[in-house]
């Protein structure tokens, strides 16, 4: 079936409150014996609930001028290709803020764009690897003008624009290089790059976690990466051996590995839905997110082999996680 289909998924049951030490995973039994087969859902193997449609769900109305619009245009890991044997697809992860600002991008996300959408302002890519990362798109179907990457890898970089160029026969974006706590300036929001827990082939490459900031709302936006690294935490502000630290007032995190899975071999560089529990219930504690009442914190990334399908996830996900999927859009909310 052709990739660019998509599953037109709900908000769903997900039940959104404060956080107590009270919450507990459920383990695959349990889960079973709770939510039943499915029967009817897009998870129980037919194709019921995919469309060709390029509709979108937001889960909080009309973005004001001080709120900060971020749209999935793709929330899954490097294993999905395509829809599934369950009816199930997600395209590699991206999202778009403000309708203006990629955070990666790749050929699978490009239905995913607004309807007229022309060329991003600026395209920010947390590593190299190639779920995250491709030159060619960025050249022949986002026209973008400038690319930040991190830079470790910045020579490299740009010899791959350069051979996109080439090959496509359009003008390479100016590839710029920001080291780990380089705050970059797009309008009214400002990115701050941030150190990754993740590897690739080159040892000296650091991967990016970035900061978002517009006005008053400061989302953390983490994949790839094993936890939040401490050094990362500390320039976020959110470290809490930091007396006078910052809150931020949004998550987005990957969860490549799902429930009963944090024992996998990839938990090295990558995070599990306990992790993101676990990031959270600190955070939360610690006054270090200072979200908006009833706002969720939004799983990405995740793998196609490690997770239930996205009904299954909204029924047992505990509170305050939400798996996002393609083409929701959320809008964090500035204060008033």
């Amino acid at each position: 079936m052709d990739r660019r289909k998509f599953i037109k998924v709900g908000a769903g049951a997900v039940t959104v409150g404060a956080v107590s030490g009270g919450f507990a995973l459920m383990r695959a039994s349990e889960r079973s014996a709770e939510i039943g087969p499915y029967a009817g859902s897009v998870g129980s193997g037919s194709l019921e609930g995919l469309s060709g449609e390029r509709t979108y769900s937001s889960e909080s109305g009309k973005a004001g001028k001080d709120d900060l619009l971020v749209r999935f245009l793709g929330t899954g890991a490097a294993d999905w290709d395509g829809v599934d044997e369950r009816g199930e697809l997600r395209r590699l992860s991206s999202v778009l803020l403000d309708n203006r600002i990629l955070i990666d991008f790749t050929p699978t996300d490009t239905d995913m764009l607004p309807e007229g959408f022309v060329a991003p302002d600026a395209v920010f890519y947390t590593h190299s690897h190639s779920d995250h990362y491709n030159p060619k798109s960025a050249i022949g179907t986002l026209n973008a003008k400038v690319v930040y990457v991190g830079d470790t890898w910045l020579e490299r970089a740009k010899a791959d624009f350069a051979a996109a160029s080439s090959e496509l026969g359009k003008p390479s974006p100016e590839v710029v290089g920001i080291p780990v706590g380089r705050k970059v300036r797009c309008g009214d929001i400002t990115i701050t790059s941030l150190p990754g827990n993740h590897a690739t082939k080159d040892d000296s490459e650091q991967t990016l976690i970035y900061l978002i900031e517009k006005g008053s709302v400061r989302v953390l936006y983490a994949t790839d990466t094993g936890g939040i690294p401490v050094r990362a935490a500390r320039l976020v502000g959110i470290d809490a051996h930091i007396a006078d630290g910052k809150p931020i007032t949004g998550l987005i995190m990957e969860a490549t590995m799902g429930i009963d899975y944090d024992e996998d071999f990839r938990i090295y560089t990558h995070s599990s839905v306990g992790t993101v529990l676990r990031t959270t219930h600190v955070l939360l504690s610690t006054g270090r997110l200072t979200a908006p009442e009833g706002q969720p914190v939004y799983l990405t990334h995740m793998a196609r082999t490690l997770h239930g399908t996205q009904a299954q996830l909204d029924a047992t996900l505990p509170s305050p996680l939400r798996a996002a999927y393609d083409g929701l859009e959320v809008i964090f909310r500035g204060r008033a």
